[in-house]
């Protein structure tokens, strides 16, 4: 890609080796410890990162996509957790585990209805769900087969003819391409995903490691840089059965937008919420565009790009506030679960 990007350019292509042998050589911090475990399901984990308990009956649970870590909504002094921590809630996140040849039959109904459905039951009371990415996409499907507080959906894709056919042509491509390898191994790994969206916008790609290369290693901006990308760089791999209904299901047929997939016995979808709801749709999202959107009846429109709404700069005026605020104008939530031992 490199090559192509910059046939006619070699300063620019000089300009962006020095930038990823910079963030390559990067020193990196410590990682922080993680947040305890306190119920699990499968290799699917609920993490607890604080907060009021005793705020109010319903917890605040992050549901991450399983395209890259749920660390993008902790993510040090960009985090949405700590957030809403500071706003008296108590959090809890999703940690889907490192998929294995050993989970390749696992589809994606599986992690809803054998993962994070039985996770979220395991709490005293219904939670309210904020699912990111693909996250939303489950967290939208388990808010319809148990009891919730609220569900708020973050760059979730719902109706994937939005992507239109030009950009699921290329997806189903690049799945076409992994395929053999990905039924050797049981599992897709990230790399194979990454690919796919560096040729999203290949000159963006290039550039952001052309700025990096003349930044100061120890500047702000550079460390941000590092984090960030080493996030985006990272994530475990899909169990095969998961990667076939994603492909397979949800961008070559549809099944979620033409009310195709069922969970727990009945097809999921916004008709079938019965709890307060929410999107927050980015109108620049070229990794989940708008037209993907569920089609809720609350929706709130932003301005910035997939990543950039969860930890930019104006992400936290433009979506962790009224999320936050939204979050505490829901009703009490009615009943409690019949918690269950971890």
């Amino acid at each position: 890609m490199l090559r192509e990007e910059t046939r006619d350019d070699p300063v620019r292509r000089t300009a962006a080796l020095a930038g990823l042998a910079a963030y390559q050589a990067a020193p990196r911090p410590v990682p922080p410890p993680s947040h305890p475990v306190v119920a699990s399901a499968g290799r699917a984990v609920l993490r607890d990162h604080g907060g009021n308990a005793d705020a109010g009956p319903a917890p605040v649970v992050l549901v991450p996509s399983l395209i890259n870590p749920p660390a993008i909504l902790d993510l040090g002094d960009a985090s949405l957790a700590a957030f809403l921590i500071n706003r008296g809630h108590r959090v809890l996140s999703i940690d889907w585990g490192e998929a294995t040849a050993a989970d390749r039959e696992q589809g994606v109904t599986a992690h809803v209805e054998a993962m994070l459905v039985p996770l979220l039951t395991m709490l005293d009371h219904p939670p309210v769900l904020v699912g990111y990415c693909l996250g939303g996409t489950l967290a939208l499907a388990a808010a319809c087969a148990t009891p919730v507080a609220g569900l708020a959906t973050i760059a979730a894709p719902w109706w994937h003819r939005g992507y239109g056919e030009a950009a699921r042509s290329a997806m189903l491509d690049l799945w076409d391409a992994a395929r053999p390898a990905a039924d050797a191994l049981g599992v897709l790994p990230m790399e194979a995903l990454q690919s796919g969206f560096w040729r999203l916008d290949p000159a963006r790609t290039i550039d952001k490691y052309v700025r990096f290369g003349r930044l100061a290693p120890d500047a702000p901006a550079a460390r941000a840089f590092v984090r960030l990308e080493d996030w985006a760089n990272a994530g475990a791999p899909l169990p095969l059965a998961f990667a076939t209904d994603l492909f397979e299901a949800f961008v070559a047929q549809d099944t979620p937008g033409r009310g195709l997939w069922s969970i727990a016995g009945a097809p999921a979808g916004p008709h079938r919420l019965d709890c307060p709801a929410v999107e927050f749709v980015s109108t620049t999202d070229r990794i989940v565009p708008a037209a993907t959107a569920a089609g809720l009846a609350d929706r709130r429109d932003l301005s910035l790009g997939h990543v950039g709404m969860i930890v930019g700069g104006r992400a936290r005026g433009a979506l962790w506030q009224p999320l936050a605020d939204w979050i505490g104008a829901l009703p009490p939530a009615k009943g409690r679960h019949t918690r269950r031992s971890s």
